[in-house]
């Protein structure tokens, strides 16, 4: 804090807090049910939206979250205390089919009183605005006491945050920093009372749950996990407006929200969704839905939703922490990490929406990350500095292929992609055809789908470099991506297949390297492979032959195989028998067998890393 703080009107109330440094910090679930942002470039903030309440914020990039979560607690101060996420059932919505602006509408489960919130930002400001309204049986309403909580994990960690209750402009605020980041947490008609308390011990959901009633006031928690609470006179307000700003410094969060809460919301609400408005639809695809377009619309927000603001062009996999719950500041990686075949894929279907210049704006993003070497980190965070190395051969094909698509559509403006696919397809013809991870990250070896990347991209740089009269080096591209497709069903299958009983010439998941060659790891017998994920005690090491995914489906979206090729026909047949689900909402597919990342083999949720059981879908 500098010498400036001195001027706040900070509000000691009972003093600090005790209970510190707290509990070791978590994050939370990744079970999204929305993400967004304002459409200008100007508010450099998101969130995301899961079991009806606010979870994490990230500014001023999108691969900084500030926030753990945010929600509303309910008490009538003698016989209970309601919690959101846990008390209230919910229904979600879009406030308008363009935006993705979010109304939720919870009734506690005796369907007393209904809590109606919406989400939005400031269009011009890294201001989140939650708009409440509380109805109800008046008789349980005229008892009702209403709490925010707030659990800031600022500069991306639960530790070392700190906290302060303050007056601004006669207004009971909170105020919270790490570093040079700094949260100002404020509603439009002021908080009644405050606390600042350490997560666990002394924050105000301890409070209310001991109590049923706010009897903590502590004016601060510093250098902790700390938990902020304000209390809401819904006796008065039974329509009010939450706030939280971020800034670099004290004074611009604080600024920030007063500022935007100086606005009525519906003001907000209206230049949040006119912005959006500008985002056309797709031409053409509404008439072919059978939704009149609706669920593309979302889907084109969601993924225009996921760039950030600072770096153009850098999309991120999912502004989300994967196993939240079970992650702490020591692992600040995630799904909101670039991740090349995510963001490729992103673009690739935005410039299938008709955003040429999104997608031009990738590629020209991921040409300045590329390493020296013409490959690309395996993830790596917004200003390109890596955080996982591995290499995944894929990862550094599906750029080229991007650049040959925009290029086929007259899509590159003045941007000469040639030395960048240059230096991509070198790379993969110094390591393929065996890439030392696949796309699930597990294994190294001969992969269907990580050569099916290769093979394309291969054929797509030779294309480029024959436009360029670079003659000798396409023919050597194309000879290379031939000498690979011709070893493809040597490599990449069994002959002695034991997951069907019928089939036993089908595509494996993966084929290990051999003693000799690039990344054969010495501690396995020839022919097996090792799944990570998998718990303690449990068997790990499998067959090749015993292991099977879908990526071989990517030889026929690629054009490399045919679709009724008997060996594509088969290798279903074992994928549908051993990866098929019935489920309540349909039919579904398992990522691969004997995977181990995802839920408990009895269906709860993975508490940590390495100890799940059954994979996703």
């Amino acid at each position: 804090m500098s010498d400036l703080t001195a001027s706040y009107r900070w509000l000691d109330d009972d003093g600090a807090a005790f209970g510190a440094p707290g509990m070791e910090p978590r994050w939370t679930s990744s079970e999204k049910d929305a993400v967004s942002t304002a459409y200008a470039a100007s508010s450099r903030v998101w969130f995301t939206v899961s079991h009806g309440t606010l979870n994490e914020i990230y500014y001023p990039t999108i691969d900084r979250p500030q926030t753990r979560d945010m929600e509303l607690l309910f008490s009538d101060g003698e016989t209970f205390v309601h919690e959101e996420k846990r008390s209230f059932e919910y229904d979600f919505h879009y406030i308008d089919e363009a935006a993705p602006a979010v109304r939720v509408v919870a009734s506690d489960l005796d369907g007393r009183y209904t809590v109606t919130k919406e989400f939005i930002c400031d269009p011009h400001h890294p201001v989140v605005l939650m708009n409440v309204k509380i109805e109800g049986d008046e008789d349980v309403l005229s008892r009702l006491k209403c709490y925010a909580l707030l659990a800031p994990h600022l500069n991306g960690g639960g530790a070392g945050n700190s906290a302060r209750s303050i007056d601004v402009a006669g207004q009971r605020c909170l105020l919270a920093w790490k570093g040079e980041t700094s949260l100002a947490f404020g509603v439009s008609c002021g908080f009644v009372r405050s606390s600042c308390g350490y997560a666990g011990t002394s924050d105000g959901y301890q409070n209310l749950i001991q109590d049923m009633r706010m009897s903590w006031q502590f004016g601060q928690a510093l250098d902790g996990n700390i938990a902020v609470m304000g209390e809401i006179d819904i006796a008065r307000n039974r329509e009010f407006t939450v706030a939280i700003s971020f800034g670099d410094g004290h004074h611009a969060a604080i600024a920030q929200m007063m500022q935007t809460l100086a606005s009525p919301y519906e003001l907000h609400q209206k230049r949040f969704v006119d912005q959006w408005q500008r985002v056309n639809p797709p031409a053409g695809f509404a008439a072919v839905s059978t939704d009149g377009g609706r669920l593309m619309r979302i889907s084109q927000n969601v993924l225009l939703t996921h760039e950030d603001k600072t770096y153009s062009g850098a999309f991120i996999a999912s502004a989300s922490v994967p196993w939240g719950a079970s992650k702490g500041d020591s692992d600040l990686g995630g799904y909101h990490l670039v991740w090349t075949r995510d963001m490729v894929q992103t673009a690739s279907a935005l410039l299938a929406c008709g955003r040429t210049d999104t997608a031009l704006r990738a590629l020209v993003y991921l040409a300045c990350t590329q390493k020296p070497d013409g490959s690309f980190a395996q993830n790596f965070w917004i200003d390109g500095t890596p955080y996982w190395t591995g290499i995944q051969l894929d990862e550094v094909a599906f750029p080229i292929i991007l650049a040959w698509r925009l290029w086929k559509q007259n899509g590159l403006g003045n941007f000469d992609v040639f030395p960048f696919v240059e230096r991509a397809a070198a790379f993969l013809v110094r390591y393929a055809p065996i890439t030392q991870q696949e796309r699930w990250e597990e294994a190294a070896g001969y992969s269907p789908s990580t050569l099916a990347a290769v093979i394309s991209g291969l054929i797509c740089a030779a294309d480029i470099a024959r436009a360029r009269q670079s003659t000798e080096l396409a023919d050597y591209l194309e000879t290379y991506a031939d000498w690979i497709e011709s070893h493809l069903d040597e490599w990449t299958t069994t002959t002695e297949g034991v997951l069907h009983p019928d089939v036993k010439y089908h595509y494996m998941r993966i084929r290990p390297p051999a003693k000799g060659e690039p990344f054969h790891d010495d501690s396995l017998p020839p022919g097996v492979i090792r799944i990570n994920n998998r718990e303690p005690g449990e068997k790990n090491e499998f067959e090749a032959r015993e292991v099977i995914d879908g990526g071989f489906l990517e030889l026929v979206r690629y054009g490399i195989r045919r679709a009724d090729d008997p060996l594509i026909v088969d290798s279903l047949k074992v994928v549908d028998h051993c990866l098929k689900i019935e489920t309540p909402f349909g039919v579904s597919w398992r990522r691969y067998n004997h995977d181990g990342y995802g839920q408990k083999k009895d269906g709860g949720r993975m508490t940590a890393p390495g100890r799940a059981g059954r994979g996703r879908f």
